[in-house]
């Protein structure tokens, strides 16, 4: 199970694009409340109804947790103890995680970037502590994905669905997306 936690605040696309292909590709996804609500309100005042709440994940099942960017999204996320014990047993354990805008620096501040490529919203890169920042639209560094902004959400999507289904397997959905007429125009 891929988990996709929302906070208040949140960047609309930058959770919601990356659920909509990872579910195109029939990988299992839930976005989960981290607020003790379930509808959640984004950033530009869309309230989202989640699937689950904080207190219903068994992490223990997690494949992925995925942390989407916004503010105060991002730090709400890093605010969030319950969330931030678990992406550092699920790193320890030798799991993907992925975080996109200004989310990976909940992953600086746990200490999970040090000496490794990562990427965020610009203006962040000091919050990814120890990390080598390369300022790309998306970079993999073994089980960490992170990706630069709200233009990187398909790419964050597409990467996902390649880790987890293998290198070119978001090939047909780019396509059937219209994506690459896009990208390559």
């Amino acid at each position: 199970m891929i988990y996709v936690f929302l906070a208040t605040g949140f960047e609309d696309i930058e959770a919601l694009a990356p659920v909509d292909i990872m579910r195109r590709a029939a990988l299992e996804v839930k976005t989960v409340s981290v607020t003790g609500r379930q509808t959640v309100e984004s950033a530009h005042g869309v309230g989202i109804v989640a699937d689950m709440l904080l207190s219903e994940v068994d992490f223990g099942k997690a494949d992925m947790l995925v942390l989407p960017g916004g503010m105060p999204g991002a730090s709400n996320l890093d605010a969030c103890r319950p969330l931030t014990e678990a992406i550092s047993r699920h790193h320890d354990a030798g799991k993907p995680l992925a975080a996109i805008c200004a989310a990976p620096l909940v992953f600086g501040h746990l200490g999970l970037l040090r000496g490794r490529r990562a990427t965020c919203y610009p203006g962040f890169e000091t919050e990814l502590e120890g990390a080598d920042y390369t300022a790309s639209i998306i970079e993999q560094d073994g089980n960490i994905i992170t990706a630069k902004g709200p233009g990187a959400a398909f790419e964050l999507g597409y990467a996902i669905v390649d880790f987890f289904l293998g290198e070119g397997a978001s090939q047909s959905l780019q396509q059937g997306m219209i994506y690459e007429e896009l990208t390559q125009g």
